[in-house]
């Protein structure tokens, strides 16, 4: 072997950490309670403005699955002086983006521009959100849409293992619901979309939080200009029951019949976004299965080419949270992927991780950090993460220093606490003839997932 050779089975050392030197937020709040906060940062002529609620899908009422989902959809549908296709005009004048979406947590309203038109932008996005009309033609066309939607998703293997497994994991929590339902959607009305409009959407329940090219002063006169007159509303901790306690291992099988793929999903509950041990279980779910170079994947692609991929998904939410370990594999070889994946989360339990791979996953995470803060989009969407899940103030600043903080003992005990083996909820989604035999050996019991329309079986 020459040198050459040598060198290039060697990969570099990494990089010494380098300050992240973000520019320092500077907040305000209006006597209605909005709370503004201005980063200033000049490096381009850029604004980003995301005004974001603390309430979202999970605020939806029980008979009424999709419906923050679809008036946040309408907002940008006509107001009261502005039509659907005379916004859309003004965004493509400016060269601007604006968007609105919502999660279960929480919804935004989000806009782009260049620093030029910052002041315009803001206008309409202040419009949008304070005087939507919800016009009865854009209704139907956005219930047809959504019709359309839900019926593409139903189509995919993915979304019904995501929806049994919500389903069973949080039970009768708001979190149990993924999708709405075709009955949802015709039920909703322009009515329902005004109240829920005026209950969510309130001033003190808001930040709107305002990056780039600007100057605070500025931000702020227009911002106490347009919203300083929206009115305060009625604001409470949400009370939802807990999921439910759960005591041994099940399998849920959605039949596929033909289905040549199984998907699998093994899930139990877990931590919070804010729990204390967030940043051991970010590092333990980074070595078992956060990306093409952890356990997961080199025992199920690499070593047994059972499948293209094979990760775990840490869902940690405002309220609760999930931990997952997915794939999807060929259906001859279920009973075998189960088998590895068990191996696998008994091993993160049982044995402490090497220093090698609590090194390469710190130095992952604490490599790819920065890169998500370098876009001005970047750093408004983690500074909307700080304040609807109530993170630190210095949470950026020192999110380096917490993942290098982390031992073996550190992880072997967040996975200990958050992943529960004998306890998990196996949703998979394939041939039931084929594949019901080779998951029954690794379960207490085989259920069959009804679906939306008729809830999970055990849940």
């Amino acid at each position: 072997m020459t040198d050459t050779e040598e060198f290039r089975r060697q990969p570099p050392a990494p990089l010494p950490a380098r300050p992240l030197n973000l520019p320092e937020p500077a907040e305000t709040t209006l006597a209605n309670g909005l709370r503004v906060v201005v980063v200033e940062q000049r490096r381009l002529p850029l604004v980003s403005f995301r005004l974001a609620f603390r309430s979202g899908d999970s605020s939806d009422p029980q008979d009424l699955p999709g419906l923050t989902d679809l008036m946040t959809d309408m907002l940008v549908e006509g107001t009261e002086s502005r039509t659907s296709r005379q916004i859309a005009e003004e965004v493509a004048r400016y060269g601007a983006t604006l968007t609105a979406g919502a999660s279960s947590d929480y919804l935004t309203v989000a806009a782009s521009s260049l620093a030029a038109y910052a002041d315009e932008v803001l206008e309409l996005l202040a419009d949008v959100t304070l005087r939507p009309v919800f016009p009865e033609n854009e209704l139907a066309l956005a219930k047809a849409n959504a019709q359309q939607n839900l019926i593409a998703q139903r189509a995919q293997p993915s979304f019904l293992a995501g929806e049994a497994v919500a389903r069973v994991l949080f039970g009768q929590h708001p979190y149990a619901v993924v999708a709405s339902t075709p009955e949802s959607i015709e039920a909703l009305a322009r009515e329902q979309l005004v109240r829920h409009h005026r209950r969510l959407l309130v001033p003190n329940n808001a930040v709107l939080l305002v990056v780039g090219d600007v100057e605070r002063g500025h931000v702020v006169e227009q911002v106490e200009r347009l919203f300083g007159g929206w009115a305060r509303g009625e604001v409470s901790e949400p009370q939802f029951p807990a999921p439910p306690e759960r005591t041994e291992r099940v399998a849920y099988l959605v039949d596929r019949p033909g289905s040549a793929q199984t998907n699998i999903l093994v899930a139990n509950t877990a931590i919070k976004r804010t729990d204390p041990d967030y940043f051991p279980v970010l590092v333990m779910h980074t070595i078992l299965g956060g990306n093409a170079s952890a356990r997961l994947f080199m025992n199920l692609r690499e070593e047994k080419g059972y499948t293209y991929g094979a990760y775990t998904q840490l869902d940690a939410r405002h309220l609760a949270g999930s931990f997952r370990a997915t794939t999807e594999v060929r259906g001859e070889v279920t009973g075998a992927s189960l088998k590895e994946i068990f191996y696998e989360l008994d091993r993160v339990r049982d044995e402490d991780v090497s220093g090698k791979e609590l090194s390469d996953a710190k130095t992952y995470l604490t490599g790819i950090f920065p890169i998500r803060l370098e876009t001005q989009e970047g750093l408004v969407d983690q500074l909307v993460q700080m304040r609807v899940h109530d993170l630190a103030p210095d949470y950026l600043q020192t999110y380096r220093e917490n993942i290098q903080r982390v031992s073996k003992e550190d992880v072997r005990r967040a996975a200990q606490r958050n992943i529960t083996p004998d306890r998990a909820a196996v949703v998979v989604v394939g041939d039931g003839a084929q594949i019901r035999g080779q998951v029954a050996p690794y379960v207490a019991r085989v259920e069959e997932f009804v679906g939306a329309r008729g809830g999970a079986a055990g849940a």
